[in-house]
């Protein structure tokens, strides 16, 4: 595959994969380690399918050091099924939990939580811009509350919680858009979860990482699916698992721990956004970003041009030059670069030419 007839991707999801990966899925579509046939067309009783399995999930544990009191799931329905289901599994009638209303998906969580028990908002924004994450002591932790619901990292808005807080209760986090960019600190949180599709594979795919002892606590009698101890008994093989995304994940955990880990994508999520911070920040208020500087993500950098009018041309221009997927989201509009873990540097170096010679072209 040639890597100069590829654009520069800056979709905030899906993401861009791993051109080795890529290839590698290509190398073994038809006839996969000489079953005859490709792994999209096995089952997932088959050995060869059991083997992929099975690994991405050791895969994942070595890779994000996941301790031996969490149980990994790998589920369908996204990420915004566990908006539902984790209250369904972690809280039992009449508990509550808190949740932290830091944009678009803080809100869509605390919705659905709503419809299965009486949880309540610990904290959202007073102004209405959520352009910045909560300090620790600004989230209200009710009496009796089992968790607090947090979004490490709101796509849309382009905020992040540049450390997730310490609370005296358990965390719950929904980390979709920075999953495995970065270090997780497990001893605070009962649970994390994620779809695949920003950092880690194709959609299809939540991982959900949950304390053991925190399964069938709930005492409701849910339909097997919802539960997580249907899929935590058969190693989240109950039925038929979205095969394709889990192969394709399985491969980019392997790649990411041949790349040197977490902390070399840490690294190299802070290169990448400063670069383009910095291209915002030096161009004397013609590009702005509009979120408080100790919040701003590293995986979604959103910023705004002078007019919508330059905005819509900036996109046209950058699209016609390679750089596709930098348009704002519908809700908020100006320009939103997603930088995740595949995105070659080379891109983002493409990207601050590009700005400064539209900036020079347009002022």
């Amino acid at each position: 595959m040639s890597e100069s007839t590829r654009v520069h991707n800056f979709c905030a999801g899906p993401c861009t994969l791993p051109v080795p990966v890529l290839e590698e899925i290509r190398d073994e579509l038809l006839d996969f380690h000489g079953t005859g046939m490709s792994i999209i067309e096995a089952s997932h009783r088959a050995s060869a399918y059991d083997a992929v399995h099975m690994s991405a999930l050791a895969d994942f544990r070595l890779l994000a050091d996941v301790p031996d009191d969490f149980v990994i799931l790998f589920l369908q329905g996204g990420a915004s099924l566990q908006f539902a289901q984790v209250p369904m599994n972690l809280l039992a009638d009449g508990e509550t939990a808190g949740y932290v209303n830091t944009g678009t998906w803080g809100k869509k969580a605390l919705g659905d939580a709503l419809r299965v028990s009486p949880v309540y908002e610990a904290w959202s924004d007073a102004t209405g811009a959520f352009d910045h994450m909560p300090a620790s002591e600004e989230i209200e932790i009710r009496d009796g509350s089992r968790y607090i619901h947090l979004t490490s990292n709101e796509t849309i808005g382009g905020i992040r919680f540049a450390e997730l807080p310490t609370l005296r209760v358990p965390t719950v986090v929904d980390m979709s858009s920075d999953f495995l960019s970065r270090p997780i600190n497990w001893s605070a949180h009962d649970l994390v979860y994620g779809g695949a599709q920003k950092n880690l594979g194709p959609a299809g795919l939540a991982v959900v990482v949950v304390r053991r002892d925190r399964l069938s606590h709930h005492g409701r009698s849910l339909a097997s699916y919802l539960d997580y101890t249907t899929h935590e008994a058969s190693n989240s093989m109950a039925n038929t698992p979205p095969m394709f995304a889990i192969y394709v994940m399985g491969k980019v955990l392997r790649w990411m721990r041949a790349e040197g880990g977490l902390g070399i994508f840490e690294n190299r999520a802070a290169e990448r956004s400063s670069l383009v911070y910095n291209a915002v920040d030096e161009s004397n208020g013609w590009y702005t970003c509009p979120v408080d500087e100790a919040s701003r993500s590293l995986m979604n950098i959103v910023f705004r041009l002078p007019t919508e009018e330059l905005e819509k041309r900036f996109v046209a221009e950058a699209d016609q030059a390679g750089m596709v997927n930098l348009e704002g989201h519908r809700s908020v509009g100006g320009i939103r670069a997603s930088v995740y873990n595949a995105l070659p540097l080379a891109s983002v170096h493409t990207l601050i030419d590009f700005m400064e010679q539209f900036r020079s072209a347009n002022s």
